[in-house]
């Protein structure tokens, strides 16, 4: 395997009529590591890989390849393999799909045997796609993109709609091809889906970046809180209202936005509240990833 290559996105802007799909973004998708390309439905992911793959043109900016647009790449599935929109004929066999479209890239037909086995298809090369379930299918799709073993892999919502059993095997699939130094991006519109095999996050919203960086530091976004609980409930909601504190209704109590129980617990003391619960809580990675996006618009 030669060097990664890492997808550069600059000051990428994409309209469509009065519509901005895309605003002004930019991100580096770096070789060696899995990147979660995130954002709600509709929040201009899939119109962003469009325009990395050269199937629609941006209004401004560039998305390359180290440097090169995808439509300058001399043998392009060699570089990049690529999995948004994956087609096959309900009435043609997966090994027969697979040899057509190496024939039309001139990749060796010989290459076929090889990504059904990678994606664990072997015995069922010779069914047709039509019964194929669609964890099957998601696993086709994954063998088109390794046909010509590229050192980029760009892919959108593959784990959508897979079962545990599917969804375990992906995600280990995908750290495996980053341990060879391949480029891995890929899209999901769950953070929960994808958090247990990406190293970095690209999140985006309304078309535009929010955050980007390595997933450790996600959790970081949104800052601790308190929960409070009392048999008297009324009393203590009463109490933090006369200490100026803000808070919310929760499962197992308020949640109060102070990082600091010694602080809520004051006021209750000072207000003549029993507590029953007063403990220090960090937002899970889901809450910090909702608290960034904030929505998102059809795009």
């Amino acid at each position: 395997m030669e060097t990664g290559i890492p997808i550069e996105i600059t000051g990428v802007s994409k309209r469509f009529g009065p519509v901005t799909a895309v605003d002004d973004l930019s991100f580096t998708v770096a070789p060696g590591r899995v990147t979660g390309f995130l954002g709600p439905n509709g929040a201009g992911k899939t119109t962003t890989l469009r325009v990395l793959l050269g199937l629609v043109r941006a209004n401004a900016g560039s998305a390359t390849f180290g440097g090169t647009p995808y439509r300058n790449l001399p043998r392009p599935l060699e570089t990049v393999g690529a999995a948004l929109d994956a087609n096959f004929h309900p009435g043609r066999t997966a090994k027969h799909h697979l040899a057509v479209y190496a024939t039309a890239a001139g990749i060796s037909k010989s290459r076929v045997p090889v990504v059904l086995a990678q994606v664990g298809l072997t015995e069922f090369a010779d069914r047709r796609v039509g019964g194929y379930s669609l964890g099957m299918r998601q696993r086709l799709s994954l063998a088109y993109t390794l046909l010509g073993d590229p050192r980029v892999l760009v892919l959108d919502e593959p784990i959508n709609g897979l079962d545990p059993e599917g969804i375990r095997w992906i995600r280990g699939f995908l750290r495996s091809l980053a341990h060879e130094g391949r480029t891995v991006l890929v899209s999901s519109h769950l953070l929960s889906e994808v958090q247990q095999s990406v190293d970095d996050v690209v999140i985006i919203s309304r078309g535009r970046l929010v955050k980007s960086g390595p997933l450790a530091g996600l959790e970081l976004e949104v800052a601790p809180r308190t929960v409070v609980d009392s048999p008297h409930p009324l009393r203590l909601a009463a109490a933090l209202d006369q200490a100026g504190l803000e808070y919310t209704e929760g499962t197992d109590g308020l949640i109060v936005d102070e990082p600091d129980p010694a602080r809520v617990g004051h006021a209750a003391f000072v207000g003549g509240v029993e507590l029953s619960a007063l403990h220090r809580v960090t937002s899970g990675l889901e809450d910090s990833f909702l608290s960034l996006v904030g929505g998102g618009e059809e795009r």
